[in-house]
């Protein structure tokens, strides 16, 4: 466990956009990863909405994954790395819906206990879920959504009543993500959850490159890399290392030959320098250090080979 103030850093957005077919939802989600990134190669899309994400390739040249059906999400998974692998920074998944909808007609065609089948199922859907969570790259998805009733009772008559629109998706899965706005026909967007700020109680808006560009501005308030970088180079002692490693986890894999250099430098700095001094309970020191003495600089540069019982393992 590790106390700490908070902080906000470098984010990777999420971002759902739901609406009825007709609301644009491909369109302005190709604008709104533009002005994430500003860059058109650096944006994926894994499309299952029959190639309509084609149909804008006169913006830019964007890449496009075909997903085929079965829409399971061990093969949204495998889409997903295929994009990160490339080296994209956004990903546009259109849609999510399919996902769902793959998940209701495989459990409606088990046999046996529904309860049962339904633990067998929600693990999937969960892995897919954590996949889009611990992507380092931007992250927008699009779901269908259809007009939502509930029954009220007006003169002792219960009367269906319009509230809104409801999400072809798992239920509460609008938690997963920052930013979730609602498109309508008119391609006008609103945002129904919104973790930044940016657009709570805002008029309805049509999306653009400016609020990518916006969102990406919040995003980029947080700890950057660079800063850790200094923190790690300034540490003194190991103990600040280990606290670095566990304070920025989203750095640890491209940061951790940083952090084992700066564990070496800080482990010879507390060498001692007099040996001899310490007595024969520290021979083993006396020895590698002895060793560190004789070797030369291009041999100290592999020093790990002597360096002591590691503290702390700053390893992937």
């Amino acid at each position: 466990m590790h106390l700490r103030y908070a902080e906000r850093r470098q984010a990777r957005i999420r971002v759902l956009l739901q609406g009825p077919s007709g609301s644009g939802k491909t369109y302005s989600s190709l604008l709104l990863a533009y002005g994430l990134t500003g860059n058109w190669s650096s944006i994926a899309i894994i499309d299952t909405e029959n190639k309509s994400a084609d149909l804008f390739e006169h913006l830019g040249k964007y890449r496009v994954l075909i997903l085929d059906p079965p829409y399971t999400p061990e093969r949204y998974m495998e889409a997903l790395k295929v994009c990160e692998g490339a080296g994209v920074q956004v990903i546009i998944l259109d849609s999510l819906s399919h996902e769902w909808q793959h998940i209701l007609d495989e459990h409606s065609a088990m046999t046996g206990n529904s309860y049962t089948n339904w633990s067998k199922l929600t693990p999937r859907h969960d892995s897919l879920v954590n996949a889009l969570l611990q992507s380092n790259c931007h992250l927008i998805a699009t779901i269908r959504a259809k007009q939502d009733y509930v029954l009220v009772e007006k003169n002792n008559r219960q009367v269906p009543e319009k509230v809104g629109m409801k999400g072809i998706t798992r239920e509460g899965m609008d938690y997963e993500f920052t930013l979730v706005f609602e498109l309508d026909n008119r391609h006008y967007a609103k945002a129904t959850k919104d973790r930044t700020g940016l657009f709570t109680d805002k008029p309805d808006f049509s999306i653009s490159p400016k609020t990518g560009q916006q969102i990406l501005r919040w995003c980029q308030e947080g700890t950057s890399q660079q800063q850790v970088e200094a923190m790690i180079k300034a540490a003194k002692d190991t103990a600040r290392l280990k606290d670095l490693y566990d304070l920025y986890p989203e750095f640890r894999e491209v940061l951790t030959p940083l952090f084992t250099e700066r564990k070496n430098e800080l482990q010879l700095i507390s060498l001692p320098k007099h040996p001899k001094s310490y007595g024969n309970a520290n021979h083993a020191v006396v020895r590698r250090q002895q060793k560190v003495d004789n070797l030369s600089w291009k041999g100290k540069r592999g020093f790990k080979r002597f360096v002591l019982a590691d503290k702390y393992n700053f390893s992937a």
